[in-house]
Protein backbone atom coordinates (compact mmCIF):
# COMPACT_ATOMS: atom_id res chain seq x y z
CA UNK A 1 0.00 0.00 0.00
CA UNK A 2 1.08 3.36 -0.93
CA UNK A 3 1.88 6.23 1.70
CA UNK A 4 1.51 8.53 -0.59
CA UNK A 5 -1.56 11.23 0.20
CA UNK A 6 -3.81 13.01 -1.76
CA UNK A 7 -4.94 16.01 -1.89
CA UNK A 8 -8.27 15.96 -0.58
CA UNK A 9 -8.80 20.34 -0.50
CA UNK A 10 -12.25 19.83 -2.29
CA UNK A 11 -13.74 17.40 -0.56
CA UNK A 12 -17.36 17.89 0.53
CA UNK A 13 -16.71 19.11 3.95
CA UNK A 14 -15.83 22.37 5.23
CA UNK A 15 -12.80 21.06 7.28
CA UNK A 16 -11.23 19.81 4.00
CA UNK A 17 -10.33 23.29 3.13
CA UNK A 18 -7.63 23.23 6.70
CA UNK A 19 -7.01 19.45 6.53
CA UNK A 20 -7.09 18.84 2.44
CA UNK A 21 -4.29 20.30 1.28
CA UNK A 22 -1.35 19.34 0.83
CA UNK A 23 0.31 22.87 0.75
CA UNK A 24 1.61 24.74 3.46
CA UNK A 25 -1.47 25.57 5.43
CA UNK A 26 -2.40 22.24 5.29
CA UNK A 27 0.91 21.12 6.78
CA UNK A 28 0.33 23.94 9.65
CA UNK A 29 -3.31 22.74 10.54
CA UNK A 30 -2.39 19.16 10.60
CA UNK A 31 0.82 19.22 12.05
CA UNK A 32 0.16 21.30 15.15
CA UNK A 33 -3.38 18.70 15.65
CA UNK A 34 -0.67 15.54 15.77
CA UNK A 35 0.85 17.30 19.18
CA UNK A 36 -2.10 15.71 20.89
CA UNK A 37 -1.19 12.33 19.79
CA UNK A 38 -3.88 12.30 16.21
CA UNK A 39 -2.82 9.80 13.88
CA UNK A 40 -2.99 10.64 9.86
CA UNK A 41 -6.16 8.92 9.47
CA UNK A 42 -8.08 11.41 11.31
CA UNK A 43 -7.18 13.93 8.24
CA UNK A 44 -8.72 11.53 5.43
CA UNK A 45 -11.57 13.70 4.85
CA UNK A 46 -13.98 12.55 7.25
CA UNK A 47 -16.24 15.00 8.97
CA UNK A 48 -15.47 16.67 12.23
CA UNK A 49 -17.64 16.88 14.90
CA UNK A 50 -17.68 19.48 17.37
CA UNK A 51 -18.20 19.01 20.93
CA UNK A 52 -18.90 22.46 22.57
CA UNK A 53 -19.04 22.38 26.17
CA UNK A 54 -20.46 24.00 28.71
CA UNK A 55 -18.59 22.40 31.91
CA UNK A 56 -17.57 24.95 34.76
CA UNK A 57 -17.43 24.03 38.01
CA UNK A 58 -19.10 27.95 38.75
CA UNK A 59 -22.06 26.09 37.03
CA UNK A 60 -23.32 23.17 39.36
CA UNK A 61 -25.88 21.97 36.72
CA UNK A 62 -23.13 21.41 34.00
CA UNK A 63 -20.57 19.93 36.09
CA UNK A 64 -20.23 16.50 35.53
CA UNK A 65 -20.02 17.93 31.30
CA UNK A 66 -16.15 16.19 31.14
CA UNK A 67 -17.85 12.92 31.29
CA UNK A 68 -20.49 13.57 29.01
CA UNK A 69 -18.00 15.17 26.63
CA UNK A 70 -16.16 11.42 26.55
CA UNK A 71 -19.09 9.84 25.89
CA UNK A 72 -20.24 11.73 22.87
CA UNK A 73 -16.50 11.30 21.34
CA UNK A 74 -16.56 7.74 21.65
CA UNK A 75 -19.89 7.79 19.86
CA UNK A 76 -18.49 10.31 16.99
CA UNK A 77 -15.41 8.03 16.50
CA UNK A 78 -17.82 5.08 16.21
CA UNK A 79 -19.82 6.77 14.03
CA UNK A 80 -16.90 6.94 11.80
CA UNK A 81 -16.73 11.47 12.83
CA UNK A 82 -13.23 13.38 13.91
CA UNK A 83 -14.67 14.62 17.75
CA UNK A 84 -12.40 18.14 18.66
CA UNK A 85 -14.23 19.38 21.76
CA UNK A 86 -14.03 23.09 22.80
CA UNK A 87 -15.33 25.46 25.36
CA UNK A 88 -17.69 28.26 25.71
CA UNK A 89 -18.70 30.50 28.34
CA UNK A 90 -20.71 28.86 30.76
CA UNK A 91 -23.86 30.22 32.43
CA UNK A 92 -24.59 29.13 36.22
CA UNK A 93 -27.77 30.82 37.42
CA UNK A 94 -27.31 30.25 41.12
CA UNK A 95 -23.97 32.25 40.90
CA UNK A 96 -23.60 34.45 38.01
CA UNK A 97 -24.87 38.18 39.20
CA UNK A 98 -26.74 40.08 38.42
CA UNK A 99 -28.73 37.68 36.18
CA UNK A 100 -27.31 35.07 33.19
CA UNK A 101 -29.33 37.14 31.22
CA UNK A 102 -27.44 39.42 30.69
CA UNK A 103 -24.92 37.16 29.29
CA UNK A 104 -26.69 34.61 26.88
CA UNK A 105 -26.60 36.62 24.15
CA UNK A 106 -22.59 37.21 24.62
CA UNK A 107 -22.57 33.08 24.69
CA UNK A 108 -24.21 32.59 21.37
CA UNK A 109 -22.02 34.90 19.78
CA UNK A 110 -18.91 32.97 21.15
CA UNK A 111 -20.36 29.51 20.06
CA UNK A 112 -21.63 31.07 16.06
CA UNK A 113 -18.01 32.61 16.15
CA UNK A 114 -15.86 29.58 17.25
CA UNK A 115 -18.02 27.60 15.02
CA UNK A 116 -17.76 29.60 12.13
CA UNK A 117 -13.93 30.45 12.53
CA UNK A 118 -12.98 26.49 13.17
CA UNK A 119 -12.96 23.65 10.88
CA UNK A 120 -16.05 22.23 12.01
CA UNK A 121 -18.88 20.04 9.81
CA UNK A 122 -21.71 19.41 12.72
CA UNK A 123 -21.68 20.13 16.18
CA UNK A 124 -23.08 18.69 19.38
CA UNK A 125 -23.94 20.90 22.39
CA UNK A 126 -23.54 20.29 25.70
CA UNK A 127 -26.28 22.51 27.94
CA UNK A 128 -28.05 22.07 30.98
CA UNK A 129 -28.47 25.08 33.21
CA UNK A 130 -31.11 27.77 31.93
CA UNK A 131 -29.34 29.66 29.77
CA UNK A 132 -27.09 27.51 28.11
CA UNK A 133 -29.49 25.96 26.19
CA UNK A 134 -30.75 28.63 24.28
CA UNK A 135 -27.91 30.47 24.08
CA UNK A 136 -26.26 27.31 22.59
CA UNK A 137 -28.78 26.83 19.74
CA UNK A 138 -28.83 30.35 18.70
CA UNK A 139 -25.42 30.41 18.01
CA UNK A 140 -25.25 26.94 16.11
CA UNK A 141 -28.36 28.53 14.23
CA UNK A 142 -26.71 31.05 13.13
CA UNK A 143 -23.97 28.53 11.50
CA UNK A 144 -26.40 26.65 9.61
CA UNK A 145 -24.56 23.15 10.55
CA UNK A 146 -25.68 19.70 11.58
CA UNK A 147 -26.09 19.93 15.20
CA UNK A 148 -27.64 17.58 18.12
CA UNK A 149 -28.17 18.89 21.69
CA UNK A 150 -27.25 16.54 24.16
CA UNK A 151 -28.93 18.00 27.91
CA UNK A 152 -26.70 16.93 30.57
CA UNK A 153 -30.44 15.89 32.80
CA UNK A 154 -31.83 16.57 35.73
CA UNK A 155 -30.28 15.29 39.73
CA UNK A 156 -32.27 13.16 41.43
CA UNK A 157 -34.98 14.74 43.72
CA UNK A 158 -33.65 15.67 46.99
CA UNK A 159 -34.74 13.99 50.40
CA UNK A 160 -34.85 15.70 54.32
CA UNK A 161 -36.44 13.57 56.92
CA UNK A 162 -39.70 12.34 55.02
CA UNK A 163 -40.05 14.99 52.72
CA UNK A 164 -38.62 15.32 48.86
CA UNK A 165 -37.27 18.16 48.29
CA UNK A 166 -37.30 20.32 45.00
CA UNK A 167 -34.53 22.49 43.55
CA UNK A 168 -35.14 26.10 44.03
CA UNK A 169 -38.86 25.33 44.85
CA UNK A 170 -38.16 24.09 48.22
CA UNK A 171 -36.02 26.79 49.65
CA UNK A 172 -38.29 29.26 49.24
CA UNK A 173 -40.84 27.19 51.33
CA UNK A 174 -38.02 26.72 53.99
CA UNK A 175 -36.74 29.91 54.01
CA UNK A 176 -40.79 31.37 54.68
CA UNK A 177 -40.64 28.63 57.37
CA UNK A 178 -37.93 29.61 59.07
CA UNK A 179 -39.28 33.58 59.39
CA UNK A 180 -42.55 32.37 60.28
CA UNK A 181 -40.47 30.25 63.59
CA UNK A 182 -42.46 26.43 61.93
CA UNK A 183 -38.56 25.20 61.73
CA UNK A 184 -35.05 26.04 63.47
CA UNK A 185 -32.35 27.58 61.74
CA UNK A 186 -30.34 24.45 62.31
CA UNK A 187 -33.11 22.53 61.19
CA UNK A 188 -32.62 25.00 57.72
CA UNK A 189 -29.24 24.33 57.09
CA UNK A 190 -29.34 20.79 57.34
CA UNK A 191 -32.15 21.28 54.36
CA UNK A 192 -29.60 23.29 52.43
CA UNK A 193 -27.45 19.77 52.68
CA UNK A 194 -30.06 17.23 51.64
CA UNK A 195 -31.62 19.22 48.70
CA UNK A 196 -29.01 18.44 45.85
CA UNK A 197 -27.69 15.09 46.77
CA UNK A 198 -26.58 14.82 42.61
CA UNK A 199 -25.21 15.65 39.57
CA UNK A 200 -27.78 17.63 36.81
CA UNK A 201 -29.44 20.33 36.28
CA UNK A 202 -32.77 21.00 38.46
CA UNK A 203 -35.45 18.42 38.90
CA UNK A 204 -38.18 20.31 39.23
CA UNK A 205 -39.82 21.83 36.23
CA UNK A 206 -38.38 24.71 35.96
CA UNK A 207 -36.53 26.93 33.13
CA UNK A 208 -33.55 23.84 32.89
CA UNK A 209 -36.24 21.47 32.05
CA UNK A 210 -37.78 23.45 30.44
CA UNK A 211 -35.74 24.20 27.81
CA UNK A 212 -34.71 20.36 27.58
CA UNK A 213 -38.31 19.70 26.58
CA UNK A 214 -38.10 22.62 24.30
CA UNK A 215 -34.86 20.88 22.60
CA UNK A 216 -36.74 17.90 22.44
CA UNK A 217 -40.19 19.41 20.78
CA UNK A 218 -37.74 20.50 17.82
CA UNK A 219 -36.53 17.26 17.29
CA UNK A 220 -32.86 18.70 18.01
CA UNK A 221 -32.12 16.20 21.00
CA UNK A 222 -32.57 12.66 22.35
CA UNK A 223 -36.29 11.87 23.52
CA UNK A 224 -36.47 11.32 27.21
CA UNK A 225 -33.29 13.06 27.96
CA UNK A 226 -35.53 16.26 30.20
CA UNK A 227 -36.63 13.17 32.34
CA UNK A 228 -33.69 10.59 32.55
CA UNK A 229 -31.88 11.46 36.26
CA UNK A 230 -28.14 11.44 36.41
CA UNK A 231 -26.59 8.72 38.48
CA UNK A 232 -28.96 6.12 36.89
CA UNK A 233 -28.62 2.85 34.42
CA UNK A 234 -30.56 4.63 31.91
CA UNK A 235 -28.54 7.45 31.88
CA UNK A 236 -25.47 5.63 32.03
Amino acid sequence: MSGKKDDNSNGKYRSSKWFGPLDRNGFIHRSWMRNQGRPSHLFDGRPVIGICNTWSELTPCNSHFRDIAERVKRGVYEAGGFPLEFPVMSLGETLMRPTTMMFRNLVSMDVEESIRANPIDGVVLLVGCDKTTPALMMGAASCDIPTMVVSGGPMLNGRYKDRTLGSGTSVWEFSEDVRAGKITSDEFMAVEACMHRSIGHCMTMGTASTMASMVEALGMGFVAQVTVEQHTDIAD
